[in-house]
Protein backbone atom coordinates (compact mmCIF):
# COMPACT_ATOMS: atom_id res chain seq x y z
CA UNK A 1 0.00 0.00 0.00
CA UNK A 2 2.99 2.32 0.92
CA UNK A 3 4.58 2.02 -2.29
CA UNK A 4 1.24 2.30 -4.35
CA UNK A 5 0.20 5.41 -2.13
CA UNK A 6 3.48 6.99 -3.12
CA UNK A 7 3.31 6.30 -6.77
CA UNK A 8 -0.29 8.33 -7.35
CA UNK A 9 1.54 11.80 -6.48
CA UNK A 10 -1.47 13.21 -6.00
CA UNK A 11 -2.54 15.71 -3.40
CA UNK A 12 -5.73 13.57 -1.81
CA UNK A 13 -3.27 10.83 -1.24
CA UNK A 14 -0.60 12.34 0.68
CA UNK A 15 -2.91 12.18 4.26
CA UNK A 16 -3.51 8.78 3.39
CA UNK A 17 0.41 7.82 2.61
CA UNK A 18 1.93 9.66 6.08
CA UNK A 19 -0.11 7.42 7.94
CA UNK A 20 0.47 4.30 6.30
CA UNK A 21 4.39 5.14 6.74
CA UNK A 22 3.42 6.11 10.68
CA UNK A 23 1.84 3.12 10.92
CA UNK A 24 4.57 1.05 9.04
CA UNK A 25 7.43 2.58 11.51
CA UNK A 26 5.30 2.29 14.47
CA UNK A 27 3.83 -1.13 14.46
CA UNK A 28 6.82 -3.02 12.12
CA UNK A 29 9.87 -4.52 14.32
CA UNK A 30 12.72 -4.81 10.79
CA UNK A 31 12.07 -2.74 8.07
CA UNK A 32 12.95 -3.49 3.84
CA UNK A 33 15.36 -1.25 2.52
CA UNK A 34 12.78 0.49 0.04
CA UNK A 35 10.53 1.11 2.36
CA UNK A 36 12.62 2.40 4.94
CA UNK A 37 13.91 5.42 2.75
CA UNK A 38 10.31 6.19 1.29
CA UNK A 39 8.88 6.35 5.06
CA UNK A 40 11.71 8.91 6.22
CA UNK A 41 11.64 10.94 3.15
CA UNK A 42 7.49 11.06 3.76
CA UNK A 43 7.24 11.49 7.76
CA UNK A 44 10.54 14.21 7.66
CA UNK A 45 8.43 16.45 4.83
CA UNK A 46 5.34 16.29 7.58
CA UNK A 47 7.51 17.00 10.39
CA UNK A 48 8.94 20.00 8.39
CA UNK A 49 5.29 21.76 8.11
CA UNK A 50 5.26 25.28 10.40
CA UNK A 51 1.65 26.05 10.60
CA UNK A 52 0.36 26.24 14.16
CA UNK A 53 -2.80 24.68 13.42
CA UNK A 54 -3.92 22.33 15.51
CA UNK A 55 -4.23 19.79 12.43
CA UNK A 56 -0.91 20.29 11.14
CA UNK A 57 0.71 20.23 15.17
CA UNK A 58 -0.94 16.85 15.11
CA UNK A 59 0.71 15.67 12.43
CA UNK A 60 4.21 16.83 12.92
CA UNK A 61 3.73 15.15 16.46
CA UNK A 62 2.83 11.90 15.39
CA UNK A 63 5.38 11.81 12.03
CA UNK A 64 8.54 12.83 14.78
CA UNK A 65 6.83 9.64 17.17
CA UNK A 66 6.71 7.03 14.18
CA UNK A 67 10.45 8.58 13.55
CA UNK A 68 11.56 7.76 16.93
CA UNK A 69 11.01 4.65 17.18
CA UNK A 70 13.83 3.48 14.33
CA UNK A 71 16.28 2.33 17.19
CA UNK A 72 20.03 2.82 16.92
CA UNK A 73 20.76 -0.57 14.82
CA UNK A 74 18.82 0.57 11.83
CA UNK A 75 21.37 2.37 9.86
CA UNK A 76 21.15 5.25 7.07
CA UNK A 77 23.04 7.49 5.56
CA UNK A 78 22.91 11.03 6.75
CA UNK A 79 21.61 12.24 3.69
CA UNK A 80 18.64 10.90 4.23
CA UNK A 81 18.25 12.89 7.44
CA UNK A 82 20.03 15.58 8.86
CA UNK A 83 19.66 18.44 7.29
CA UNK A 84 15.95 17.81 7.60
CA UNK A 85 16.06 17.48 11.21
CA UNK A 86 18.54 20.09 11.94
CA UNK A 87 16.18 22.41 10.41
CA UNK A 88 12.95 20.65 12.75
CA UNK A 89 14.96 21.63 15.91
CA UNK A 90 16.52 25.09 15.39
CA UNK A 91 12.98 26.37 14.11
CA UNK A 92 11.91 25.22 17.06
CA UNK A 93 14.66 26.64 19.24
CA UNK A 94 13.54 29.87 17.98
CA UNK A 95 9.90 29.71 17.46
CA UNK A 96 8.70 26.99 19.76
CA UNK A 97 6.15 25.51 17.49
CA UNK A 98 6.60 22.02 18.45
CA UNK A 99 4.48 20.17 21.36
CA UNK A 100 6.90 18.41 24.33
CA UNK A 101 6.32 15.04 22.87
CA UNK A 102 6.97 15.95 19.17
CA UNK A 103 10.44 18.08 20.38
CA UNK A 104 11.74 14.84 22.20
CA UNK A 105 10.62 12.52 19.52
CA UNK A 106 12.64 14.47 17.10
CA UNK A 107 15.98 14.36 19.77
CA UNK A 108 15.04 10.47 20.25
CA UNK A 109 15.17 9.85 16.46
CA UNK A 110 18.84 11.91 16.15
CA UNK A 111 20.56 10.28 19.46
CA UNK A 112 19.40 6.68 18.28
CA UNK A 113 21.68 7.36 15.18
CA UNK A 114 24.43 8.05 17.15
CA UNK A 115 25.71 4.12 17.73
CA UNK A 116 26.51 4.36 13.77
CA UNK A 117 26.72 7.73 12.80
CA UNK A 118 29.60 9.06 15.53
CA UNK A 119 29.92 12.28 13.60
CA UNK A 120 26.63 13.09 15.03
CA UNK A 121 28.19 13.61 18.17
CA UNK A 122 29.60 17.53 17.45
CA UNK A 123 26.08 18.34 15.75
CA UNK A 124 24.32 17.07 18.84
CA UNK A 125 26.38 18.26 21.05
CA UNK A 126 27.62 22.34 19.89
CA UNK A 127 25.09 22.89 17.57
CA UNK A 128 21.59 21.64 18.72
CA UNK A 129 23.21 21.89 22.38
CA UNK A 130 21.14 18.76 23.61
CA UNK A 131 22.15 18.91 27.71
CA UNK A 132 20.82 22.47 27.57
CA UNK A 133 17.72 21.85 26.00
CA UNK A 134 17.11 18.58 27.76
CA UNK A 135 17.59 20.37 31.25
CA UNK A 136 14.81 23.20 30.05
CA UNK A 137 12.92 20.20 29.08
CA UNK A 138 13.28 18.36 32.39
CA UNK A 139 12.97 21.35 34.69
CA UNK A 140 9.93 22.68 32.69
CA UNK A 141 8.23 19.00 32.87
CA UNK A 142 9.20 18.71 36.63
CA UNK A 143 6.82 21.78 37.65
CA UNK A 144 4.05 20.41 35.63
CA UNK A 145 3.68 16.63 37.71
CA UNK A 146 2.68 16.75 41.75
CA UNK A 147 5.18 14.64 43.04
CA UNK A 148 2.90 14.28 46.26
CA UNK A 149 0.29 13.03 44.50
CA UNK A 150 -0.05 9.13 43.65
CA UNK A 151 1.08 8.06 40.11
CA UNK A 152 -2.00 6.09 39.95
CA UNK A 153 -4.31 8.64 40.51
CA UNK A 154 -3.07 10.90 38.03
CA UNK A 155 -5.13 8.87 36.04
CA UNK A 156 -7.46 10.99 35.95
CA UNK A 157 -5.55 13.76 35.06
CA UNK A 158 -5.13 13.66 31.60
CA UNK A 159 -2.63 16.95 30.97
CA UNK A 160 -0.31 16.16 34.19
CA UNK A 161 -0.57 12.03 32.82
CA UNK A 162 0.99 13.12 29.49
CA UNK A 163 3.17 15.07 30.92
CA UNK A 164 4.76 12.37 33.19
CA UNK A 165 4.60 10.46 29.99
CA UNK A 166 6.89 12.54 27.76
CA UNK A 167 9.25 13.13 31.02
CA UNK A 168 9.71 9.08 31.44
CA UNK A 169 10.89 9.52 27.79
CA UNK A 170 13.11 12.45 27.91
CA UNK A 171 15.05 10.07 30.63
CA UNK A 172 14.97 7.54 28.39
CA UNK A 173 16.57 9.67 25.64
CA UNK A 174 19.09 10.66 28.21
CA UNK A 175 20.44 7.20 28.97
CA UNK A 176 20.69 7.41 24.98
CA UNK A 177 22.75 10.12 24.94
CA UNK A 178 25.05 8.66 27.98
CA UNK A 179 25.31 5.60 26.55
CA UNK A 180 26.24 6.78 23.08
CA UNK A 181 27.84 10.13 23.24
CA UNK A 182 31.75 10.30 23.90
CA UNK A 183 32.33 13.64 23.24
CA UNK A 184 32.74 15.51 27.16
CA UNK A 185 30.68 19.09 27.34
CA UNK A 186 30.88 20.84 31.10
CA UNK A 187 27.43 21.21 31.61
CA UNK A 188 26.59 17.21 31.89
CA UNK A 189 27.48 17.97 35.47
CA UNK A 190 24.19 20.00 35.62
CA UNK A 191 22.51 17.09 33.26
CA UNK A 192 23.31 14.24 36.18
CA UNK A 193 22.58 16.97 38.97
CA UNK A 194 19.38 17.17 37.30
CA UNK A 195 18.19 13.68 36.97
CA UNK A 196 19.59 13.19 40.49
CA UNK A 197 17.04 15.74 41.73
CA UNK A 198 14.13 14.02 39.98
CA UNK A 199 15.21 10.80 41.35
CA UNK A 200 14.88 11.96 45.05
CA UNK A 201 11.37 13.69 44.34
CA UNK A 202 10.30 10.49 42.44
CA UNK A 203 11.10 8.07 44.56
CA UNK A 204 7.99 7.62 47.09
CA UNK A 205 5.19 8.13 44.13
CA UNK A 206 6.36 7.79 40.74
CA UNK A 207 8.39 4.41 40.35
CA UNK A 208 8.58 4.33 36.66
CA UNK A 209 10.47 7.68 36.67
CA UNK A 210 12.52 7.05 39.44
CA UNK A 211 13.41 3.59 37.36
CA UNK A 212 14.46 5.60 34.51
CA UNK A 213 16.67 7.63 36.39
CA UNK A 214 18.49 5.12 37.93
CA UNK A 215 18.88 3.52 34.42
CA UNK A 216 19.65 6.96 33.32
CA UNK A 217 22.59 7.37 35.76
CA UNK A 218 23.98 3.67 34.70
CA UNK A 219 24.47 4.72 31.56
CA UNK A 220 26.46 7.79 32.85
CA UNK A 221 28.42 5.46 35.18
CA UNK A 222 29.37 3.45 31.98
CA UNK A 223 30.44 6.28 29.62
CA UNK A 224 34.21 7.24 30.13
CA UNK A 225 33.67 10.92 29.34
CA UNK A 226 31.45 11.24 31.76
CA UNK A 227 34.16 12.45 34.82
CA UNK A 228 33.57 10.56 38.02
CA UNK A 229 33.45 13.25 40.40
CA UNK A 230 30.28 14.74 39.19
CA UNK A 231 28.49 11.28 39.79
CA UNK A 232 30.13 10.79 43.53
CA UNK A 233 29.96 14.00 44.69
CA UNK A 234 26.50 15.03 42.60
CA UNK A 235 24.27 13.14 44.94
CA UNK A 236 23.61 9.98 42.57
CA UNK A 237 25.80 7.66 45.02
CA UNK A 238 24.12 8.99 47.88
CA UNK A 239 20.72 8.35 46.35
CA UNK A 240 21.10 5.33 44.78
CA UNK A 241 22.38 3.35 48.36
CA UNK A 242 19.82 4.90 50.07
CA UNK A 243 17.43 3.36 47.55
CA UNK A 244 19.27 0.13 47.52
CA UNK A 245 19.02 -0.55 51.33
CA UNK A 246 15.43 -0.58 50.77
CA UNK A 247 13.72 -3.72 51.57
CA UNK A 248 10.93 -3.60 48.55
CA UNK A 249 13.03 -3.44 45.56
CA UNK A 250 12.19 -5.62 42.79
CA UNK A 251 14.99 -7.39 41.22
CA UNK A 252 15.25 -5.65 38.28
CA UNK A 253 15.71 -2.62 40.45
CA UNK A 254 18.17 -4.00 42.54
CA UNK A 255 20.61 -5.75 39.81
CA UNK A 256 20.46 -2.14 37.89
CA UNK A 257 21.60 -0.40 41.40
CA UNK A 258 24.18 -3.00 41.88
CA UNK A 259 25.61 -2.52 38.25
CA UNK A 260 25.74 1.40 38.83
CA UNK A 261 27.93 0.19 42.14
CA UNK A 262 29.85 -1.67 40.05
CA UNK A 263 30.79 0.81 37.28
CA UNK A 264 31.60 3.61 39.96
CA UNK A 265 33.99 0.70 41.90
CA UNK A 266 35.44 0.19 38.39
CA UNK A 267 35.96 3.99 37.39
CA UNK A 268 37.43 4.85 40.99
CA UNK A 269 39.99 2.17 41.10
CA UNK A 270 41.22 3.21 37.29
Amino acid sequence: MIVDEEQKKEEKSKKLFADLCECYLLLNGTFSSELFSICIFCLLKVALKKEENEETQKGVEMALLALSKIIAWNEMGQELFLNAIKEIMKYHQKHHNLTRLAYQSAWQFLINRLSYEKSLEGVIVNELHFVREARKELEELAKSVDWKRKAEENERRGKERKEEFVLLRLLQTCGSYFLYCNLWNEEFAGLIDDIVQALKVSKDNYRETFKECIYSLKAAADNRAVKIDFLVKGGAVDAILEEIQQQTMDDKLTLECTRFFESISSRLKE
